[in-house]
């Protein structure tokens, strides 16, 4: 399991991230437009700067729900390997049966 901290820590980014998506996406909009001066592209390349690390959605980690473990975290499940081999025996996850050849 992992520590009660790093959880909440990862779920304020989350958050942060929300916050500031609507800003971000219209600051990076201005950047990448074929339109806009370079004065307008340098003056949103700053406001960018200046919003908060953790508003980057990169920063976020993947963790596992059940453990909170963040290697080895599946996608699809949104499970660390560990859990998806004890759900798969258990039966819990619908077509997913250990391979035999």
């Amino acid at each position: 399991m992992a520590k009660a901290s790093m959880k909440a820590r990862e779920d304020k980014r989350a958050k942060t991230v929300a916050k500031y998506a609507e800003k971000r996406a219209a600051l990076k909009a201005v950047i990448n437009s074929v339109a806009a001066s370079e004065e307008e592209k340098w003056e949103a390349q700053k406001q960018l700067q200046k919003l908060p690390r953790n508003a980057s959605p990169i920063r976020q980690q993947r963790r596992c729900q059940v453990t909170g473990r963040p290697h080895a975290v599946y996608r699809k499940f949104g499970l660390c390997r560990n859990q998806i081999r004890k759900s798969a025996m258990q039966g819990d996850i619908p077509g997913l049966v250990k391979s035999s050849w």
